[in-house]
């Protein structure tokens, strides 16, 4: 009887115990890059990308490999991507490397929501950038057609094919809308800028949104020590979000932390950088990293 009442007690006491969750997955981080043997001189033994996935190697609750250009299936092969929550790109002299059905399998996915992009600096024409801001260019100008006009509407697209040259100040901003009738034509963006400074010389960010995940710790305003300058205006849809800003001694700007939601999925596009100093050595951007494929990962997980 005594032992019965034991047995009884003890199954009482456990149904009142709170039940223990389970641990939160691990965001699954791809780090792609060209690697430029230029990276070598402010990154020494390792490349860029190698430098950024070794911080986030060390940081809890993230798993992360690497890719490269040269990788076998140009290191997007489908089985890769399809056990990866965000993959950070870094692309520059070989961004037309990558071939069109490689950048359209990635923009594919991100547009599902099975995966986010964070493009860093020059990848601002890499080939999935591209394709996702044409995507979300095409997306707004539908938006302002009116909804009884839409059916009957036939578009015409310019620039579908990236042209790897800067507009100049005085060329019309795109993307850019006009009609006739049921005529629609759409400039899609050319994800580009009028001008860019490869000195080294310090920017200045602000952060705009410091509620933002992204944003988490940084402090208001910080200095990038050596970067490159861009300037705008910045050829790409309006982004949903804004979180940093960059400025320069000389007066220039720029939107250097833009977030866009495209089809389901998430991109971010983080300015600073330059393969010949040391960005993503410092904790700034290093921690801008690491919040935006925190909360990237995040967004990919609960949009499946």
């Amino acid at each position: 009887m005594q032992k019965r009442l034991t047995l009884l007690a003890f199954l009482t006491l456990c149904a009142t115990l709170p039940l223990q969750a389970s641990p939160p997955a691990q965001i699954r981080v791809l780090v792609w890059d060209e690697q430029q043997p230029q990276q070598k001189q402010a990154y020494g033994d390792k490349f860029l990308g190698e430098t950024i996935a070794g911080h986030l190697a060390t940081r809890p609750g993230l798993s992360v490999r690497t890719a490269k250009l040269d990788d076998a299936e140009q290191g997007v092969e489908e089985t890769s991507l399809e056990s990866t929550d965000v993959i950070v790109w870094w692309g520059h002299v070989r961004n037309n490397a990558l071939s069109d059905a490689h950048a359209a399998q990635v923009a594919a996915r991100v547009r599902s929501g099975k995966l986010a992009l964070l493009a860093l600096h020059s990848a601002h024409w890499s080939k999935p950038f591209v394709h996702l801001m044409q995507d979300r260019a095409k997306a707004d100008a539908l938006a302002l057609v009116p909804s009884n006009q839409r059916a009957a509407a036939k578009w015409t697209y310019l620039n579908e094919t990236t042209v790897y040259q800067a507009p100049k100040r005085e060329d019309p901003l795109t993307p850019t809308l006009t009609h006739a009738g049921d005529e629609w034509r759409l400039a899609l963006p050319l994800c580009v800028f009028p001008a860019y400074r490869p000195d080294g010389a310090p920017s200045h960010v602000s952060t705009l949104l410091p509620r933002h995940p992204i944003a988490a710790g940084l402090p208001k305003n910080w200095d990038v020590a050596q970067t490159e300058m861009y300037d705008e205006p910045f050829h790409v849809p309006a982004p949903d979000k804004v979180i940093f800003e960059e400025r320069w001694d000389k007066g220039e700007h720029f939107r250097s932390g833009c977030l866009w939601k495209v089809g389901r999925g998430q991109v971010f596009y983080f300015r600073p950088g330059h393969e010949t100093y040391p960005v993503y050595q410092q904790s700034e951007p290093l921690r801008v990293v690491e919040n935006a494929v925190r909360w990237l990962g995040q967004q990919s997980r609960q949009s499946q």
